[in-house]
């Protein structure tokens, strides 16, 4: 989860993309360069020990996009893919 927040932070397409589960990987990423990430507050998890198949992030990521800022809060679900966790999908709070 922390990697992936960097990589958006970063612009790092290619991790993120490395990182997405292939069952759910979108065809494009549209990454604003407009938007900086700053700050990332995991909530919570569920399952995702190292026995699981599955588990589950909630955070807030906070970010800043042309003088306003605002919140991003999600509710992500992983799986493990041998020794990797890929990103599958998520429930975003509006």
């Amino acid at each position: 989860m922390r990697s992936r927040y960097t990589a958006f932070a970063l612009g790092d397409a290619g991790h993120l993309r490395s990182t997405w589960h292939p069952d759910t990987l979108p065809d494009e990423l549209d990454l604003d360069p407009d938007v900086d990430w700053y700050r990332l507050e995991v909530v919570g998890t569920a399952q995702g020990g190292p026995f699981d198949r599955a588990g589950e992030v909630e955070f807030r990521a906070f970010y800043g996009s042309g003088g306003e800022r605002g919140e991003l809060h999600e509710r992500s679900r992983f799986r493990r893919e041998g020794r990797r966790w890929l990103y599958v999908d998520g429930d975003v709070d509006a």
